[in-house]
């Protein structure tokens, strides 16, 4: 912040400013008018346009407006006579920082000056600051910070390079995805394509070919040559999703093409040789599975070479406020929204419930909430009904909004007593001296609350 454009009509202005500016340490540049203004803005390139506001030609307003439309960063200081003072609040309307009486005192402008210099150093820190956090917890396209996310970066940055087959397992909407990705991105075939296919998603009929490829004639629809996907992600990675839908004589045909690096299209006589990165996902126990006579045993053992287990978001509850504010960010990108916030109870809602669906039904909930919000703040009214009921009854009482301490107390006092009775099989005796309270005191409460026995 220390090059400053002085703009004014008046000589004798431009000439005192720039002694004192010039005696702070400032560079100095100065203009006539608005239009000699723009015209050296792209040579000067000043921090700080100190302008008056009232001038024959283009005025301040009209210098701050062409200033905006160019999208130039300069912080816009305006002066003013006593007569323009309408003039220079106006100006601040428009997006000037600060304004400066006429007659003005030296001191008056040099501190005019600091302050804008405190608040683009405050600016800068705020920028690098929001910059820090979105990307804090990312590695590569993820967004986690939690204990057991970190040890999966660990490891897809020790196995990145190597061709060996990975199986990633997890709960529907973890992430595996992603995290193929990610083992694609960080080694040395992140120039070359990376291809998924999901195994349960193309009728068995196809799949082979969708996979391998054929040749003319090889089927009634086959009415010419086709590349499979090993061919389409040669060079690159390649990712089976839920390898567990594959049926069993593909399974077998797998198999060969991992073990021999060839493959061969429908209807061909000869194979032909791919070097592909095999990354394999599931949410399946294809140890089950293999017990139980589904998957192959030798496929299991060729493609578990170096398994990485996502574990479910319920298990790793610290990232779940961080994937909240990125899905909010995002949303507003894309949406057109202006969230600017969580309430929060909401965002107490959010970290307690369970996600059996995972990261996607996160980021689903989070755009459902956006939609629907009719303020700029996302409360508990805009999240599913079905995460109210899951919670138990003292946190669904807490996550209402409930004030009142008589009717929260209540709710407490009867969670409790259900529990207490539950746990001595219905004994009250024993679940009064768990509670802590008299005999009797108990039975008027389960009188009370209507409690029956458990």
């Amino acid at each position: 912040m220390r090059r400053v454009l002085i703009v004014d009509d008046e000589e004798n202005i431009r000439l005192v400013l720039r002694t004192l500016l010039k005696k702070h340490g400032y560079e100095v540049e100065s203009a006539d008018s608005g239009e000699d203004a723009l015209a050296k803005m792209d040579s000067f390139a000043p921090d700080v346009v100190l302008t008056d506001v009232r001038m024959p030609k283009m005025g301040g307003l009209e210098l701050i407006a062409a200033l905006k439309e160019k999208d130039n960063p300069a912080t816009v200081i305006v002066m003013s006579a006593y007569g323009s003072m309408d003039l220079a609040l106006e100006a601040m309307k428009a997006g000037a920082y600060d304004y400066v009486g006429k007659p003005f005192k030296p001191d008056e402008i040099v501190l005019a000056l600091r302050k804008a210099e405190e608040r683009e150093t405050l600016r800068r820190e705020n920028r690098e600051l929001r910059s820090q956090i979105r990307n804090e917890g990312k590695f590569e396209s993820i967004l986690a910070k939690s204990g057991s996310m970190e040890t999966i970066f660990r490891t897809i940055a020790k196995i990145a390079d190597f061709k060996t087959t990975v199986l990633i397992s997890g709960e529907s909407g973890v992430g595996k995805e992603l995290v193929a990705r990610a083992i694609h991105a960080r080694s040395h075939r992140a120039t070359h394509p990376f291809v998924a296919v999901n195994c349960g998603a193309i009728p068995e009929n196809l799949l082979e070919s969708e996979l391998f490829g054929h040749k003319k004639g090889a089927f009634t629809d086959a009415t010419a040559d086709r590349r499979g996907l090993f061919e389409e992600a040669h060079g690159g990675t390649l990712l089976l999703d839920e390898i567990g839908e594959l049926p069993l004589n593909l399974q077998v045909k797998l198999l060969r093409v991992l073990q021999e690096e060839h493959i061969r299209k429908l209807g061909d006589t000869k194979d032909v040789k791919v070097d592909v990165r095999i990354v394999t996902a599931t949410h399946r126990d294809l140890g089950a599975e293999v017990k139980a006579g589904r998957f192959r045993e030798d496929l299991f053992y060729r493609i578990n070479v170096l398994p990485i287990e996502i574990p479910p978001l319920r298990e790793r509850r610290e990232d779940v406020a961080l994937l909240v504010d990125h899905f909010v960010e995002r949303n507003n990108a894309r949406l057109g929204t202006q969230v600017r916030g969580i309430t929060p109870a909401a965002r107490k809602l959010l970290l307690e419930y369970g996600w059996p669906g995972n990261v996607r039904e996160l980021e689903n909930t989070i755009e459902r909430a956006m939609v629907l919000a009719e303020k700029d703040v996302l409360d508990v009214g805009e999240l599913p009904d079905k995460m109210i009921r899951a919670l138990d009854p003292v946190q669904m009482q807490l996550a209402s909004g409930e004030l009142s301490i008589k009717k929260t107390v209540q709710v407490i006092e009867e969670t409790l007593i259900r529990r207490a009775l539950t746990k001595t099989k219905g004994n009250r005796t024993r679940a009064a001296e768990v509670l802590e309270i008299s005999h009797r005191a108990l039975l008027y409460k389960i009188k009370d609350y209507k409690i029956s026995d458990l």
